[in-house]
Protein backbone atom coordinates (compact mmCIF):
# COMPACT_ATOMS: atom_id res chain seq x y z
CA UNK A 1 0.00 0.00 0.00
CA UNK A 2 1.19 3.54 -0.58
CA UNK A 3 0.12 4.58 2.93
CA UNK A 4 2.20 3.17 5.77
CA UNK A 5 -0.80 3.14 8.09
CA UNK A 6 -3.97 2.99 5.96
CA UNK A 7 -7.28 3.89 7.53
CA UNK A 8 -10.39 1.79 7.16
CA UNK A 9 -11.77 4.43 4.80
CA UNK A 10 -8.66 4.14 2.60
CA UNK A 11 -9.03 0.38 2.45
CA UNK A 12 -12.70 0.70 1.60
CA UNK A 13 -11.93 3.07 -1.28
CA UNK A 14 -9.47 0.56 -2.70
CA UNK A 15 -11.98 -2.27 -2.28
CA UNK A 16 -14.62 -0.19 -4.05
CA UNK A 17 -12.26 0.40 -6.98
CA UNK A 18 -11.39 -3.30 -7.20
CA UNK A 19 -15.09 -4.14 -7.11
CA UNK A 20 -15.41 -2.31 -10.42
CA UNK A 21 -12.12 -3.09 -12.17
CA UNK A 22 -10.77 -6.46 -10.98
CA UNK A 23 -11.42 -9.92 -12.39
CA UNK A 24 -14.93 -11.26 -11.62
CA UNK A 25 -13.81 -13.45 -8.69
CA UNK A 26 -11.67 -10.78 -7.05
CA UNK A 27 -14.28 -8.09 -7.72
CA UNK A 28 -16.99 -10.16 -6.06
CA UNK A 29 -14.80 -10.75 -3.00
CA UNK A 30 -13.90 -7.05 -2.83
CA UNK A 31 -17.58 -6.11 -2.81
CA UNK A 32 -18.29 -8.68 -0.10
CA UNK A 33 -15.46 -7.42 2.12
CA UNK A 34 -16.59 -3.84 1.54
CA UNK A 35 -19.78 -4.74 3.39
CA UNK A 36 -18.03 -6.91 6.02
CA UNK A 37 -14.50 -5.48 6.55
CA UNK A 38 -14.20 -6.89 10.06
CA UNK A 39 -14.17 -10.42 8.63
CA UNK A 40 -10.69 -9.84 7.19
CA UNK A 41 -9.37 -9.01 10.67
CA UNK A 42 -10.98 -12.08 12.21
CA UNK A 43 -10.12 -14.91 9.82
CA UNK A 44 -7.27 -16.87 8.25
CA UNK A 45 -7.03 -17.27 4.47
CA UNK A 46 -9.10 -20.45 4.52
CA UNK A 47 -11.54 -19.09 7.08
CA UNK A 48 -12.21 -15.95 5.05
CA UNK A 49 -12.51 -17.93 1.83
CA UNK A 50 -15.09 -20.25 3.39
CA UNK A 51 -17.00 -17.32 4.89
CA UNK A 52 -17.11 -15.41 1.59
CA UNK A 53 -17.78 -18.46 -0.58
CA UNK A 54 -14.59 -18.17 -2.67
CA UNK A 55 -11.37 -20.16 -2.92
CA UNK A 56 -8.26 -19.34 -0.93
CA UNK A 57 -6.34 -18.26 -4.03
CA UNK A 58 -8.88 -15.50 -4.63
CA UNK A 59 -8.27 -14.18 -1.11
CA UNK A 60 -4.52 -14.04 -1.77
CA UNK A 61 -5.05 -12.36 -5.16
CA UNK A 62 -7.25 -9.71 -3.56
CA UNK A 63 -4.60 -9.06 -0.89
CA UNK A 64 -2.00 -8.54 -3.60
CA UNK A 65 -4.37 -6.36 -5.61
CA UNK A 66 -4.70 -4.14 -2.53
CA UNK A 67 -0.92 -3.74 -2.57
CA UNK A 68 0.13 -6.27 0.07
CA UNK A 69 2.72 -9.04 -0.30
CA UNK A 70 0.24 -11.57 1.01
CA UNK A 71 -2.82 -12.12 3.13
CA UNK A 72 -1.11 -11.89 6.54
CA UNK A 73 0.06 -8.33 5.84
CA UNK A 74 -3.41 -7.53 4.55
CA UNK A 75 -5.08 -8.89 7.68
CA UNK A 76 -2.73 -6.95 9.98
CA UNK A 77 -3.56 -3.77 8.09
CA UNK A 78 -7.30 -4.33 8.55
CA UNK A 79 -6.77 -5.09 12.24
CA UNK A 80 -4.75 -1.91 12.73
CA UNK A 81 -7.23 0.18 10.74
CA UNK A 82 -10.18 -1.05 12.76
CA UNK A 83 -8.33 -0.44 16.02
CA UNK A 84 -7.40 3.10 15.01
CA UNK A 85 -11.05 3.82 14.34
CA UNK A 86 -12.06 2.96 17.90
CA UNK A 87 -9.04 2.85 20.20
CA UNK A 88 -10.17 5.59 22.60
CA UNK A 89 -12.05 4.13 25.53
CA UNK A 90 -14.46 7.05 25.91
CA UNK A 91 -15.40 6.88 22.23
CA UNK A 92 -16.05 3.16 22.48
CA UNK A 93 -18.16 3.67 25.61
CA UNK A 94 -20.16 6.40 23.87
CA UNK A 95 -20.93 4.01 21.02
CA UNK A 96 -22.47 1.57 23.49
CA UNK A 97 -25.18 4.07 24.40
CA UNK A 98 -26.60 3.87 20.90
CA UNK A 99 -27.15 0.10 21.06
CA UNK A 100 -30.22 -1.71 22.35
CA UNK A 101 -29.46 -4.44 24.87
CA UNK A 102 -30.33 -7.26 22.45
CA UNK A 103 -28.09 -5.78 19.76
CA UNK A 104 -25.25 -5.25 22.24
CA UNK A 105 -25.41 -8.80 23.60
CA UNK A 106 -25.48 -10.20 20.08
CA UNK A 107 -22.50 -8.07 19.04
CA UNK A 108 -20.44 -9.12 22.07
CA UNK A 109 -21.30 -12.77 21.54
CA UNK A 110 -20.42 -12.64 17.83
CA UNK A 111 -17.13 -10.86 18.53
CA UNK A 112 -16.17 -13.33 21.25
CA UNK A 113 -16.80 -16.30 18.97
CA UNK A 114 -14.95 -14.65 16.08
CA UNK A 115 -11.97 -13.72 18.26
CA UNK A 116 -11.64 -17.28 19.56
CA UNK A 117 -11.99 -18.73 16.06
CA UNK A 118 -9.27 -16.36 14.78
CA UNK A 119 -7.00 -17.38 17.67
CA UNK A 120 -6.70 -20.88 16.20
CA UNK A 121 -5.13 -19.57 12.99
CA UNK A 122 -2.22 -21.79 11.89
CA UNK A 123 0.36 -18.98 11.91
CA UNK A 124 -0.61 -17.79 15.40
CA UNK A 125 -0.58 -21.32 16.81
CA UNK A 126 2.84 -21.89 15.24
CA UNK A 127 4.17 -18.75 16.96
CA UNK A 128 2.68 -19.88 20.28
CA UNK A 129 4.57 -23.15 19.85
CA UNK A 130 7.80 -21.24 19.19
CA UNK A 131 7.14 -19.16 22.30
CA UNK A 132 6.69 -22.32 24.38
CA UNK A 133 10.00 -23.68 23.10
CA UNK A 134 11.73 -20.42 24.03
CA UNK A 135 10.23 -20.35 27.53
CA UNK A 136 10.92 -23.93 28.56
CA UNK A 137 14.72 -23.62 28.88
CA UNK A 138 14.71 -19.98 30.09
CA UNK A 139 16.51 -19.23 33.31
CA UNK A 140 13.81 -16.77 34.43
CA UNK A 141 10.52 -15.64 32.89
CA UNK A 142 9.11 -12.23 33.77
CA UNK A 143 5.53 -11.26 32.82
CA UNK A 144 4.96 -7.49 32.79
CA UNK A 145 1.49 -5.96 32.68
CA UNK A 146 -0.26 -3.00 34.27
CA UNK A 147 -3.81 -1.60 34.31
CA UNK A 148 -6.16 -3.75 32.21
CA UNK A 149 -3.24 -6.06 31.32
CA UNK A 150 -2.38 -6.67 34.99
CA UNK A 151 -4.84 -9.54 35.31
CA UNK A 152 -3.58 -11.22 32.13
CA UNK A 153 0.06 -10.95 33.23
CA UNK A 154 -0.87 -12.32 36.65
CA UNK A 155 -2.82 -15.23 35.14
CA UNK A 156 0.07 -16.17 32.85
CA UNK A 157 2.66 -15.91 35.65
CA UNK A 158 0.45 -17.80 38.12
CA UNK A 159 -0.55 -20.69 35.86
CA UNK A 160 2.96 -20.92 34.46
CA UNK A 161 4.41 -20.88 37.97
CA UNK A 162 2.30 -23.87 38.99
CA UNK A 163 4.10 -26.02 36.43
CA UNK A 164 7.50 -24.38 36.00
CA UNK A 165 10.03 -23.01 38.47
CA UNK A 166 11.35 -20.39 36.04
CA UNK A 167 8.20 -18.24 36.08
CA UNK A 168 8.67 -15.22 38.37
CA UNK A 169 5.88 -13.33 40.11
CA UNK A 170 4.18 -10.80 37.82
CA UNK A 171 5.85 -7.39 37.62
CA UNK A 172 3.54 -4.36 37.77
CA UNK A 173 5.14 -1.66 39.95
CA UNK A 174 7.57 0.65 38.15
CA UNK A 175 10.23 0.32 40.87
CA UNK A 176 10.00 -3.48 40.86
CA UNK A 177 10.16 -3.57 37.07
CA UNK A 178 13.39 -1.56 37.02
CA UNK A 179 14.98 -3.42 39.93
CA UNK A 180 14.26 -6.89 38.55
CA UNK A 181 14.68 -6.37 34.80
CA UNK A 182 17.98 -4.55 35.27
CA UNK A 183 19.31 -7.95 36.41
CA UNK A 184 18.11 -9.91 33.37
CA UNK A 185 20.29 -11.26 30.59
CA UNK A 186 20.33 -13.46 27.49
CA UNK A 187 19.15 -16.54 29.41
CA UNK A 188 15.98 -14.77 30.57
CA UNK A 189 12.70 -14.11 28.76
CA UNK A 190 10.56 -11.03 29.37
CA UNK A 191 6.88 -11.02 28.32
CA UNK A 192 5.60 -7.41 28.06
CA UNK A 193 1.81 -7.29 27.71
CA UNK A 194 0.15 -4.10 26.53
CA UNK A 195 -2.50 -3.00 24.06
CA UNK A 196 -3.50 0.40 22.73
CA UNK A 197 -3.50 2.66 24.58
CA UNK A 198 0.01 1.44 25.47
CA UNK A 199 1.11 1.69 29.11
CA UNK A 200 4.37 3.58 29.52
CA UNK A 201 5.57 1.26 32.32
CA UNK A 202 5.35 -1.78 30.04
CA UNK A 203 6.92 -0.01 27.07
CA UNK A 204 9.86 1.06 29.25
CA UNK A 205 10.13 -2.49 30.63
CA UNK A 206 10.50 -3.84 27.09
CA UNK A 207 13.12 -1.22 26.29
CA UNK A 208 15.09 -2.10 29.45
CA UNK A 209 14.88 -5.83 28.70
CA UNK A 210 16.24 -5.20 25.20
CA UNK A 211 19.16 -3.22 26.58
CA UNK A 212 19.94 -6.05 29.00
CA UNK A 213 19.96 -8.57 26.16
CA UNK A 214 16.97 -10.55 27.45
CA UNK A 215 14.77 -12.28 24.91
CA UNK A 216 11.32 -10.80 24.47
CA UNK A 217 7.93 -12.35 23.68
CA UNK A 218 5.59 -9.42 23.17
CA UNK A 219 1.85 -9.94 23.69
CA UNK A 220 0.28 -6.92 22.07
CA UNK A 221 -2.21 -5.76 19.45
CA UNK A 222 -0.06 -5.43 16.36
CA UNK A 223 3.42 -5.29 14.88
CA UNK A 224 3.34 -1.49 15.03
CA UNK A 225 3.10 -1.67 18.84
CA UNK A 226 6.09 -0.14 20.67
CA UNK A 227 6.75 -3.42 22.53
CA UNK A 228 6.84 -5.37 19.25
CA UNK A 229 9.96 -3.53 18.11
CA UNK A 230 12.97 -5.78 18.59
CA UNK A 231 10.90 -8.62 20.08
CA UNK A 232 11.96 -12.18 19.30
CA UNK A 233 8.31 -13.29 19.01
CA UNK A 234 5.17 -11.16 18.73
CA UNK A 235 1.83 -12.73 19.70
CA UNK A 236 -1.24 -10.80 18.59
CA UNK A 237 -4.51 -12.10 20.08
CA UNK A 238 -7.69 -11.04 18.25
CA UNK A 239 -9.37 -8.33 20.37
CA UNK A 240 -12.22 -6.86 18.36
CA UNK A 241 -15.60 -6.15 19.91
CA UNK A 242 -17.96 -3.35 20.96
CA UNK A 243 -16.81 -3.19 24.59
CA UNK A 244 -15.37 0.00 26.06
CA UNK A 245 -11.95 -1.69 26.32
CA UNK A 246 -10.52 -4.14 23.77
CA UNK A 247 -11.72 -7.68 24.46
CA UNK A 248 -9.30 -9.92 26.40
CA UNK A 249 -11.26 -13.14 25.87
CA UNK A 250 -8.88 -14.49 23.22
CA UNK A 251 -5.83 -13.14 25.08
CA UNK A 252 -6.66 -15.23 28.15
CA UNK A 253 -7.29 -18.23 25.93
CA UNK A 254 -3.92 -17.66 24.29
CA UNK A 255 -2.24 -17.67 27.71
CA UNK A 256 -3.94 -20.99 28.44
CA UNK A 257 -2.76 -22.45 25.13
CA UNK A 258 0.79 -21.24 25.76
CA UNK A 259 1.05 -22.83 29.22
CA UNK A 260 -0.72 -26.00 28.07
CA UNK A 261 1.74 -26.32 25.18
CA UNK A 262 4.64 -25.97 27.60
CA UNK A 263 3.18 -28.62 29.91
CA UNK A 264 2.68 -31.01 27.01
CA UNK A 265 6.36 -30.66 26.08
CA UNK A 266 7.80 -31.00 29.60
CA UNK A 267 8.79 -34.14 31.48
CA UNK A 268 8.68 -32.42 34.89
CA UNK A 269 5.54 -30.23 34.70
CA UNK A 270 3.07 -32.91 35.83
CA UNK A 271 5.05 -33.72 38.97
CA UNK A 272 5.44 -30.05 39.84
CA UNK A 273 1.69 -29.35 39.37
CA UNK A 274 0.87 -32.36 41.55
CA UNK A 275 3.15 -31.14 44.35
CA UNK A 276 1.79 -27.61 44.04
CA UNK A 277 -1.79 -28.79 44.35
CA UNK A 278 -0.94 -31.03 47.29
CA UNK A 279 0.79 -28.20 49.17
CA UNK A 280 -2.24 -25.95 48.81
CA UNK A 281 -4.59 -28.73 49.87
CA UNK A 282 -2.47 -29.56 52.93
CA UNK A 283 -2.32 -25.89 53.93
CA UNK A 284 -6.12 -25.61 54.01
CA UNK A 285 -6.32 -23.35 50.95
CA UNK A 286 -9.35 -25.20 49.56
CA UNK A 287 -12.84 -25.83 50.91
CA UNK A 288 -14.15 -29.25 50.01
Amino acid sequence: MTETEPTLETLKRKLSALGKSASPEVARLAQWILAEPQEVAFHSVRGLADKAGVNANTVVRLSQALGFEGFEACRRSFQDAMRKRSDMYASRAADLRSKRSDDLFSAIRSAAHANLDALFDDDLLRNIGKAADMLLPAQRIHCVGVRSCSSLAHYLAYTGGMAFANFATRLSEASDINDILSQTGPEDVVIPITFSLYSVETVRAAELARRQGARIIAITDGFASPVAEGADIVLVPPMLGPQALPSLVAAFAMAEILVATMVSRSEDALQRITRYEQRLSDSGAYVR
